[in-house]
């Protein structure tokens, strides 16, 4: 295990140790989104010196730890494909059902090109529903046009 994953293992310890639900450490980190600082400390983003200083603190952690909060990580590592966890395996499904459908509804609006996601903003919300509360998840990239060189 590397020591980034030490660290995932030791936030999450903290996390219930202390009772904290991600949105309040959200809030204690700083303004950005409640996606990127669960991504960061998931070990998956990093985090500013100022935020990580405020994580470290939160979580009770190391000051050393707050160097790997900072640090570029290696995103996806350890991530088995396809995934095996039900609730991420449907987003899986989702790419393997509607990837073509998302393609060709983009590249009709915006022309030969991808959706970023580096400038990119995603939120998830609760929406009630009679017949069950379902999650509603927003995504928003910038479009990137395909270059000729």
């Amino acid at each position: 295990m590397t020591a980034r994953e030490q660290l995932t293992q030791k936030v999450l310890a903290a996390k219930r140790r202390l009772g904290l639900k991600w949105a309040t450490i959200a809030t204690a980190l700083g303004t950005s989104s409640p996606v990127i600082y669960t991504a960061a400390l998931l070990g998956q983003f990093p985090l500013t010196a100022e935020e990580a200083e405020r994580a470290v603190a939160l979580l009770e952690l190391d000051a050393a730890d707050a160097q790997l909060l900072v640090e570029p990580p290696s995103r996806g590592a350890g991530t088995v494909m396809p995934p095996t966890d039900p609730l991420i395996y449907r987003f899986y499904e989702l790419v393997q059902n509607y990837g073509s459908t998302w393609k060709a509804l983009i590249e009709e609006e915006f022309g030969d090109g991808i959706m970023s996601a580096i400038d990119f903003n995603m939120s998830i919300a609760r929406e009630a529903d009679p017949k069950g509360d379902r999650v509603k998840i927003e995504m928003s990239g910038k479009f990137l046009p395909f270059k000729r060189y």
